[in-house]
C-alpha cells in the first residue's frame, strides 16, 4: 500500500496500514454505520463525525450531532481537522487534514463487538486551545487496543472558533464539542466493544486543563468516571478579558462580532486577524502576562456552561469522587532557553527572576525552597515550569479529599534536548515510541522500560479507577528506575 502523509507526518490510515488478512470491520452506529480496518490485532474507525460539519454561521454556534446516513460510511482515512494550514515546527508531529467535517473522532478497539464491555479511554490533544490535530501518529490507541482498552481520540474546534468570545452565540464551544463527543461515546462505545460505565478522560497539555475543565463542569459528571491529566494548564478566561478579546479580533478581521458577520468574512481572515492576539504581547511584557496569567484563549467563565473557575470548582467539591491522575515533567518549558544559555550563564537567577515576576520576599522563598536549581537557565526555566504547569499538580491535588487523587513526575531527561520537556512523556503514554517523530525528542533508543511502566500504569488505573502507587502527597517519580517519594511538588509552594 502507498505510504499517506501530510507535511511528512505518516496518517493512521488504510492506506498506509500493513495488509491484514481479515476482513473490514463494520459498526452500527447511532447515525448509520462505519467501516474500519485492522491493524494486527486492533480495528481501526478514523475520521467517524460525531456533529455537523462547522461550516458558515454554524462555525460559530454550539455543534449538533450529525445527521444519519444511508449505507456503510468509509472509516479508514483520517478525517479533516479543525487545524488548517501548517503551524511550522512542534515538538509533537501534528499535520493538518483539508476537509469541512471537522468534528470527528479516531477509534481503536480489540474487539468491536457490542456486549464485550472493554474499559475506554477519551483522549484530548493539546495545543495551547489554539492550535493541534488528531491526526497525529503520536495518539495511536494501538498499544491500548493490545492491552484491552477502547480507545477514542476526540476532535474540536480550536482558536477563535472555539473558544473566542462571540456576541449572540453561545461560548465555550470547544468544550461544549468535547461533552458532544462525550456523549457520542456513551451513546455507541458500546457497539464498539466498550463499556459506556467505564470512561476515562485523559489528555496533555492544554488536553490535560480540558479534562480538568470537564471534572470541574456539573452538566458534564454523568459523562465520564476517572480522569487523567497531563501537564495541566488551568487558563479559564475571565468573561470581561474574553469579551475583549474577543471584539478586537473580529475588529482586526472586518467585521462586527457576531455569527453572522464573522461567517461572511473571506477565507482566511479569521485566521489572520487572531494571530496575534492569541500569540500575546511581544517581549517582556506578554511573557510576564503568560508566565502569571497563563494562555490567552481557552475556556470562558461564561455565567452558563462554566460558572467559575476551574480550580475554584474542583476545591468546591465538583468531581470529588471521580478517581484522578495528575503529574507533570520536570522541566516543561525550560528549553527555550537553551539559547541563551551562553548569556543567562553570567546574569545571576535572581534578576531574571525579578524582570518576569518573581521578585521580593515570594522570590526568597522560592530559591530557598529549591536550593538544588543552581544555573541560572534551569532556574528560570523551572520558575516557568511551575507557573504555567507544575503549581496546579499540588493546587488540585491538596482541594480533594484523600485517597482519590494519584500525582507523578515524569523525571526522565531527553537525550536530545536535555530536559524532562514538554511532550516527551506522551509517546510513553501511548506506548507509541516507534511513531514518526518521537526519536527527535526521546532519541534512538528510548526505554521501553519506561514506556512499559507509564503506558501499564495508565491501563491498570483506566481498568480498575486506582493508580498502581500511593496517592497523594506521595508521587510516582516516572524514570528509568521509577519509585515513589514525598514532596514532589513542594518546591512549587511559594508560588501559591
Amino acid at each position: 500500500m502507498a505510504e499517506v502523509e501530510i507535511r511528512g507526518v505518516p496518517l493512521i490510515d488504510a492506506r498506509n496500514a500493513p495488509a491484514s488478512d481479515r476482513a473490514d470491520s463494520v459498526v452500527a452506529t447511532s447515525a448509520g454505520r462505519v467501516r474500519g480496518f485492522w491493524r494486527g490485532d486492533c480495528a481501526t474507525f478514523t475520521g467517524i463525525p460525531y456533529a455537523e460539519p462547522p461550516v458558515g454561521e454554524r462555525a460559530f454556534l454550539a455543534p449538533v450531532p450529525h445527521a444519519a446516513w444511508d449505507g456503510v460510511r468509509d472509516a479508514t482515512r483520517q478525517g479533516p481537522t479543525p487545524q488548517k494550514g501548517d503551524h511550522g515546527a512542534t515538538l509533537i508531529p501534528e499535520p493538518s487534514v483539508p476537509g469541512a467535517s471537522t468534528l470527528n473522532l479516531n477509534v481503536f478497539t480489540p474487539d468491536p463487538s457490542p456486549g464485550t464491555g472493554l474499559p475506554v479511554l477519551v483522549y484530548i490533544h493539546g495545543g495551547a486551545y489554539a492550535s493541534g490535530s488528531i491526526a497525529s501518529p503520536w495518539y495511536d490507541g494501538a498499544a491500548f487496543a493490545r492491552d484491552g482498552v477502547v480507545t477514542v481520540v476526540i476532535s474540536y474546534r480550536i482558536a477563535f472558533a472555539g473558544f473566542g468570545w462571540i456576541h449572540d452565540a453561545p461560548q465555550n464551544r470547544g468544550v461544549r464539542d468535547w461533552i458532544l463527543a462525550l456523549e457520542w461515546v456513551q451513546e455507541n462505545i458500546r457497539a464498539f466493544g466498550g463499556d459506556p460505565s467505564r470512561v476515562t478522560i485523559a489528555g496533555q497539555s492544554a488536553g490535560g486543563g480540558a479534562v480538568l475543565t470537564l471534572l470541574g463542569i456539573p452538566a458534564a459528571q454523568h459523562l465520564f468516571h476517572a480522569v487523567w491529566s497531563m501537564s495541566p494548564t488551568l487558563a479559564v478566561v475571565g468573561a470581561d478579558e474574553a469579551r475583549a478579546l474577543g471584539d478586537a479580533i473580529a475588529a482586526d478581521a472586518g467585521a462586527r462580532n457576531t455569527p453572522e458577520q464573522l461567517a461572511s468574512l473571506e477565507r482566511g481572515a479569521l485566521a489572520r486577524a487572531q494571530r496575534p492576539h492569541i500569540a500575546g504581547a511581544p517581549g517582556l511584557p506578554g511573557i510576564r502576562r503568560t508566565v502569571e496569567r497563563g494562555l490567552h484563549i481557552g475556556p470562558v467563565v461564561d455565567g452558563d456552561l462554566i460558572d467559575r473557575p476551574t480550580l475554584t470548582a474542583l476545591r468546591g467539591g465538583i468531581g470529588s469522587d471521580k478517581p484522578l491522575v495528575t503529574g507533570a515533567t520536570d522541566d516543561e518549558f525550560t528549553m527555550v532557553l537553551d539559547p541563551y544559555a551562553a548569556v543567562l550563564r553570567w546574569l545571576p537567577a535572581a534578576a531574571i527572576l525579578r524582570l518576569i515576576g518573581l521578585g521580593g520576599s515570594r522570590g526568597r522563598a522560592y530559591r530557598r525552597e529549591n536550593p538544588h536549581l543552581t544555573e541560572t537557565v534551569r532556574t528560570v526555566g523551572r520558575y516557568v515550569s511551575d507557573m504555567v504547569f507544575r503549581r496546579h499538580v499540588r493546587r488540585i491535588s491538596d482541594g480533594r479529599p484523600p485517597g482519590t487523587t494519584w500525582t507523578y513526575r515524569f523525571a526522565w531527561p531527553s537525550p536530545t534536548m536535555r530536559w524532562s520537556l514538554h511532550c516527551l512523556d506522551v509517546p510513553f503514554f501511548f506506548d507509541a515510541l516507534g511513531a514518526h517523530g518521537v526519536a527527535l525528542v526521546a532519541g534512538d533508543e528510548p526505554p521501553q522500560a519506561l514506556a512499559d511502566e507509564i503506558h501499564g500504569s495508565a491501563v491498570r488505573f483506566i481498568d480498575s479507577h486506582a493508580a498502581p502507587w500511593d496517592p497523594w502527597p506521595a508521587s510516582r517519580v516516572f524514570d528509568v528506575r521509577a519509585h515513589t517519594e514525598l514532596g514532589s511538588y513542594d518546591g512549587t509552594r511559594p508560588l501559591g
